[in-house]
């Protein structure tokens, strides 16, 4: 019995990554080091202006807040030492530093309104008390000290490499006692005996410019990092900044979901009113008539009132369904909204491609099927009412992370109608856009003069960070 032998398996091709080790990391090191240098000599003179403009303007505010100027001086102030904090993120761009992320700079919820509540608004926000800080105090300091050691490598490394050229043009004396390179010849003569004062001073300063060359991309990367710590803690934003971001669009979209809802009982209200109510009041005033005539026995005027009635009575049933369809159908609840967004476009009498992910129906809350329903019904509608199309395509789809978890759900109507629509306040497209916002998402409106409209409703299935 022979053994049976397995064959290796082929050697795979190893993806490439960044090179590694000390050069590689000292070639990259450099490769930011200019970036880094005009960033600490760039920011000096920022941190020289912002102390000059924030001291003056902020001591004065608080001198004046006896009076009514004082308070907004010092808001002004605050407003300034923002706008210089954000040059400050703005110039560490150039050292090639992780950005800084623009912190919550209004934490008020969306009732917090009025002259004062605005007015007082940055001083009420930590941010901009910090930014004052950073821009009247910590900025100035540990600039002045990033410069002095930025311009003692720069002028040290750059002039030391090459002395040995623009020293040619120095006056060769030291002190009016002589060239230098003698003294230093004569303290170590076991090193530079016989060597002439120029060959000395020379060597020195090119010794002395090689080591600090060599040394350039760590000091000045290590300034940089240390001032982008600095703006990290202070110009950054927090893990509040999130929660107060979270604060305030929940309030927004529950606002905008009261105003949509609100709106759209307004609507079924007045066309219920102008509809089916007016013809079920015909209907009523028919059948009276009818009891008339069959009490006389006329019974040809009987039956004309009766097709009549039948009439009034099938239109209005009709538009009760169509309202009901604005609303919440048994389909969307028994079979799901894939089902459901087939059925509002079989029921359109355009012709319609229909593209639904079946997804859908695992990804979406009730709350999102009925509101994406009601949604593409509408629009529908207007496709049939306004817009002079033929065929209209529509779609709904799943954004989903790496790992395949679906995070937001794109809801497209697309027509080929005449175009022009916009979004105005008061009509339709304007309730569509508040629905949309009440979920947390985003309505967006396509619709160039000669067509095609786009109409696209793109809703997060998760909560935000």
């Amino acid at each position: 019995m022979t053994a049976a032998t397995t064959e290796p398996a082929p050697l795979q091709p190893v993806a490439s990554g960044p090179a590694t080790g000390f050069w590689a990391s000292y070639g990259r090191s450099w490769v930011r080091t200019p970036g880094s240098a005009l960033y600490l000599l760039a920011v000096f003179v920022l941190a020289m202006v912002s102390v000059s403009v924030l001291a003056s303007l902020f001591w004065t505010g608080v001198g004046l807040l006896i009076l009514v100027i004082g308070l907004p001086l010092i808001v002004l102030t605050l407003l300034i030492a923002r706008g210089f904090g954000v040059a400050d993120r703005f110039l560490l761009l150039l050292t090639g530093q992780p950005v800084i992320a623009e912190p919550e700079w209004n934490r008020d919820t969306p009732q917090a309104t009025g002259f004062w509540m605005t007015l007082t608004r940055p001083i009420r926000n930590t941010h901009y008390w910090l930014y004052l800080v950073h821009g009247m105090i910590v900025n100035p300091i540990i600039s002045t000290i990033s410069f002095t050691l930025t311009v003692v490598w720069l002028s040290v490394g750059l002039g030391g490499l090459t002395y040995w050229f623009w020293g040619l043009f120095l006056p060769r004396s030291w002190n009016g006692d002589g060239e230098w390179g003698h003294y230093v010849a004569d303290f170590m003569p076991w090193l530079f005996g016989g060597w002439s004062s120029w060959a000395v001073e020379v060597t020195l300063y090119l010794i002395a410019g090689i080591v600090f060359t060599f040394t350039m991309p760590w000091v000045l990367g290590g300034l940089a990092r240390g001032h982008h710590a600095i703006a990290m803690g202070m110009l950054g934003r927090w893990e509040s900044d999130e929660l107060a971001a979270e604060v305030r669009a929940e309030a927004a979209a529950r606002g905008a979901a009261v105003h949509a809802e609100d709106v759209a009982l307004r609507r079924l209200e007045r066309d219920i009113h102008d509809g089916p109510q007016q013809r079920l009041v015909r209907l009523q005033m028919d059948l009276a008539a009818l009891e008339r005539r069959a009490e006389t026995g006329d019974t040809d005027a009987a039956a004309e009132l009766a097709r009549e009635a039948r009439g009034h009575a099938k239109a209005a049933l009709d538009e009760l369904r169509a309202l009901s369809s604005g609303v919440a159908p048994p389909l969307l609840q028994d079979r799901g909204l894939a089902a459901a967004l087939d059925a509002v476009a079989t029921a359109s009498p355009l012709w319609v491609q229909v593209e639904i992910d079946p997804a859908v129906d695992r990804a979406v809350s009730q709350e999102v099927a009925r509101t994406v329903y009601f949604i593409v019904a509408e629009l529908m509608t207007n496709a049939v009412k306004h817009s002079g199309a033929t065929g209209v395509t529509l779609r709904a789809s799943l954004r989903r992370t790496a790992a395949g978890a679906p995070t937001h759900l794109d809801v497209w109507v697309v027509d080929n109608g005449r175009g022009g629509a916009v979004i105005t306040s008061g009509h339709g497209l304007e309730g569509l856009r508040e629905r949309v916002a009440g979920l947390r998402g985003v309505l967006v409106v396509t619709s160039p003069v000669g067509g095609p409209t786009s109409v696209g409703a793109h809703i997060p299935l998760t909560a935000l960070p």
